[in-house]
């Protein structure tokens, strides 16, 4: 198995997904850039989940292709993602990306932050927060 299919099945970006990024690049006219997915400390559970449009992805990040985008993530942040699906909704509630992550042991209600088993450990907590406190 090469190191590319590898890290295609560390992350899956569904369809709807791709679909999404490839409209937002279409509509800003930009070539040639990737999704970047990243995690951050903070947020009231934890971890927040990051992503951005990268025009210039470093040497060191980890980079597949699902459904036609480019996918690039970080060395640390691949830690906290690997098996996440990465999905866009599109409902009565709203539309966004939402991010299916496995090595979440506690998310906050909107889903923009999580903790994992070894940080609730740490604080010694295990629920997920309030979303008020964004």
């Amino acid at each position: 198995m090469t190191l590319t299919q590898v890290q295609t099945q560390e992350i899956t970006l569904t369809e709807a997904a791709a679909q999404a990024v490839q409209d937002m690049l279409a509509k800003r006219e930009l070539t040639d850039y990737a999704l970047r997915v990243f995690i951050q400390g903070g947020g009231c559970s934890g971890y927040q989940y990051g992503m951005a449009l990268e025009g210039q992805p470093r040497d060191n990040d980890l980079r597949f292709d699902q459904h036609g985008i480019q996918v690039v993530v970080d060395d640390m942040s691949i830690n906290y993602l690997r098996g996440a699906k990465i999905d866009f909704v599109d409902d009565v509630m709203g539309s966004g990306f939402k991010i299916d992550n496995p090595n979440a042991v506690s998310s906050c209600g909107c889903g923009h932050s999580f903790n994992t088993a070894e940080s609730a450990a740490a604080e010694g907590e295990g629920g997920a927060c309030n979303c008020g406190s964004h």
